[in-house]
């Protein structure tokens, strides 16, 4: 969690030296974003499709693979975790 704050302070603060400079930030539309997001989210349709049939397994893939695909590896607390 410490890790997504920092990002997101980062950018705040990118933001502002943005503003501050009367320059628009090159990062893409929000739009773009929500598409990427529909791209990642799509993929896994077939998949799931497929596995409707049978719900333990269906229940298996979503929880190993799906989240895994579509969230990615979350950072981890070594200390915390140790």
């Amino acid at each position: 969690m410490k890790a997504y704050m920092i990002s997101l302070g980062a950018g705040l603060l990118v933001g502002v030296v943005y503003s501050l400079l009367g320059v628009r930030s090159p990062a893409p539309p929000v739009i773009a974003l929500v598409g990427l997001a529909g791209i990642l989210l799509g993929e896994q349709l077939i998949p799931v499709g497929r596995r409707l049939s049978d719900w333990p397994e269906l229940a298996r893939f979503v929880k190993n693979d799906c989240a895994n695909h579509v969230l990615g590896d979350l950072p981890v607390n070594a200390r915390r975790d140790a």
